[in-house]
């Protein structure tokens, strides 16, 4: 998309939708927990029962996409949007955390300074995807290059990543966090040694794995995915610091990913990323009403899942053409 710096600003529309909803917020936990745990209860008895493996793994799919749909409802208490309580954020997103196997309150510092870093070139490096200029892809030594091609490559940014980060990543604070973030870090870790205990007496050490780790990598590899094309796209926005917009950063930096109907539930409505960079306030389940009732957000052309395929062969961005470019 060609840059524009004459959008309409929809920010000030978008504050009357900030007001969480305690009824669907409820309803939203409940309709993502529950069949999360039937499906737990279904893989169980399938390996019990000595069913083959692979309806396993094929509920595990299933699965997967409930819990991309939870750490979605985790992001959202991390803004503090789910739940009208601050409170009520917090713990249940601390909770949240343990399933998703992210610590709510050293990820809610780096997510949020992803918020006001995210685009601008100056600023790299929290909570984002890593990304080099064509200059500075070009004047780095060979092995920073390699190293760069191999972070960018589908199977390790996807594959390797989703391990990396669920697994090893998160099970260490953050740099230059504080006692709270640590103490977050802690409490996840424990809790996910008491889970996987509990699991070790009840169903079996084996079972427990033989369910978690597909299910925490496909869910990993959707997560990085709906990160990745958010802020990697044909056209895009980066400017360095002086030049760096906000309105133009949500518009033009941040997708409308526009999914299918089935998808867009599963992820609960993260598509409308633009939107939610306009206002991080606004709760994921009221961001269809701002679509449908702000005209400005409208004017973001969408991204449309055939499209959003072709954006890993972007890998750096040319500031001298201001749009996303493959290697060279």
């Amino acid at each position: 998309m060609q840059a524009n710096s004459s959008w309409p600003d929809a920010r000030p529309a978008l504050k009357q939708f900030r007001i969480p909803s305690l009824g669907k917020a409820i309803w939203q936990l409940i309709n993502t927990l529950v069949p999360y745990a039937g499906l737990w209860y279904v893989m169980i008895l399938s390996i019990r029962h000595d069913v083959s493996y692979l309806w396993t793994l094929a509920l595990s799919v299933v699965a997967a996409a409930f819990l991309v749909r939870l750490f979605i409802l985790f992001h959202d208490c991390v803004h503090g949007s789910f739940l009208p309580s601050t409170r009520a954020n917090t713990w249940v997103g601390r909770l949240l955390g343990v399933l998703v196997f992210t610590p709510f309150d050293d990820w809610r510092l780096s997510h949020l300074r992803h918020h006001v870093s995210y685009a601008n070139l100056d600023t790299r490096g929290f909570g984002d995807i890593w990304t080099l200029t064509l200059r500075e892809y070009n004047q780095s030594p060979r092995l920073k290059r390699w190293i760069y091609r191999l972070y960018r490559n589908p199977v390790v940014l996807l594959g390797f990543g989703a391990i990396f980060n669920f697994l090893l990543s998160n099970r260490l604070p953050s740099k230059k966090v504080q006692r709270k973030e640590r103490k977050s870090v802690l409490f996840t870790n424990l809790a996910i040694v008491g889970v996987f205990l509990i699991a070790a007496q009840t169903i079996g050490w084996q079972t427990y794995l033989l369910i978690q780790l597909p299910v925490l990598w496909l869910a990993g590899m959707g997560g990085i995915w709906l990160f990745y094309v958010q802020h990697q796209f044909e056209g895009g926005y980066w400017a360095r610091k002086g030049e760096w917009d906000a309105l133009r950063a949500a518009m033009e930096g941040s997708s409308f990913y526009k999914l299918p109907t089935i998808l867009r539930w599963f992820s609960a409505n993260i598509g409308y990323h633009h939107i939610h960079h306009l206002n991080a306030r606004i709760p994921n389940y009221r961001l269809p009403e701002c679509y449908n009732e702000v005209p400005a957000v409208r004017a973001r052309e969408p991204l449309t899942l055939r499209q959003s395929l072709h954006s890993f062969r972007l890998k750096l961005w040319d500031e001298s053409q201001e749009r996303m470019v493959a290697f060279p």
